[in-house]
């Protein structure tokens, strides 16, 4: 399988990785990638500050698409300090879990919502 390397600094221009749009075109760039059968590779070198909402709009909506083995093969993380990692698991949890029963998380939500 074809590899591609996404430089995440080169690609938002910044240190800080904390935008929703930044996230949403570096989905759109994943995306290409594994739907061209190519393993994308992101490196998070020079990376100093991750925020959970680039991680849901980058890599938690991959999971409405793909299951967990699928992105596996075709998604790799290099360069992300610890925290980050650990930040990006509980997002990806959120994912799997929302995805797996989003009509019901939906109505959760909005239940909630009502509630206030």
């Amino acid at each position: 399988m074809k590899e591609i390397r996404i430089s995440i600094f080169e690609q938002i221009g910044s240190t800080a990785a904390v935008s929703s749009e930044d996230g949403e075109l570096l989905f759109e760039r994943i995306l290409m990638g594994i739907v061209n059968n190519v393993k994308v590779i992101l490196d998070f070198n020079n990376i100093e500050l991750i925020t959970s909402t680039f991680f849901n709009a980058a890599i938690g909506q991959l999971y409405s698409k793909y299951d967990s083995p699928f992105l596996r093969a075709h998604l790799k993380v290099e360069n992300a300090a610890k925290e980050d990692l650990e930040l990006l698991k509980k997002v990806v949890e959120r994912a799997k879990e929302y995805f797996k029963n989003k009509e019901q998380m939906e109505k959760n939500i909005k239940e909630a919502l009502e509630d206030e």
